[in-house]
C-alpha cells in the first residue's frame, strides 16, 4: 500500500494534542465539504482556504480554536457568537466544547458567495 504524503495542513494539524487534532480535522472537514473547490495552503503560518481570494484561515491555541472568516464574514454573523468571543475578523471557539458545525458552514458559504460576487465585478469591469 503506498504511503500517503503529509502536506502543510496535516503538518499543522499533527503538531497538536489529539483533542486537539480531532477539533482541527473536524473543522477541515467542514470547510472543505462546504468549499470542495477551494485551494487548501497555509497563509500567516495557518490553514487557508482560497477560492478567487481566501476565504477563511484557521488556528489552534490554548483554549480556543480561532477561526477567520474576515471582516465581513463576522459582521455578517456576530449575532450568532454570543457564546463566543469574537474581534474584526476573528471568532474563538473554545477547545472543550463541540464546534458549531452550522454555523461554520454558512460562514463558508457566506464568504464564498462574497468572494464570487467581488471576482465577478472585477470581470464585468474588465470588459
Amino acid at each position: 500500500m503506498a504511503k500517503k504524503l503529509l502536506n502543510e495542513v496535516d503538518l499543522y494539524i499533527k503538531q497538536f494534542p489529539e483533542n486537539v487534532q480531532l477539533q482541527l480535522t473536524n473543522l477541515r472537514k467542514i470547510i472543505i465539504q462546504t468549499a470542495p473547490n477551494a485551494i487548501e495552503l497555509i497563509s500567516y503560518k495557518m490553514p487557508a482556504y482560497k477560492l478567487f481570494e481566501c476565504l477563511v484561515y484557521f488556528a489552534a491555541y490554548k483554549n480556543h480554536i480561532g477561526f477567520y472568516p474576515t471582516a465581513g464574514g463576522i459582521k455578517a454573523f456576530e449575532k450568532e457568537f454570543d457564546n463566543y468571543k469574537y474581534s474584526k475578523g476573528a471568532v474563538q471557539f473554545p477547545i472543550n466544547e463541540p464546534l458549531p458545525e452550522d454555523l461554520i458552514a454558512r460562514m463558508v458559504k457566506y464568504r464564498i458567495i462574497a468572494a464570487t460576487a467581488k471576482q465577478e465585478n472585477k470581470k464585468n469591469k474588465n470588459q
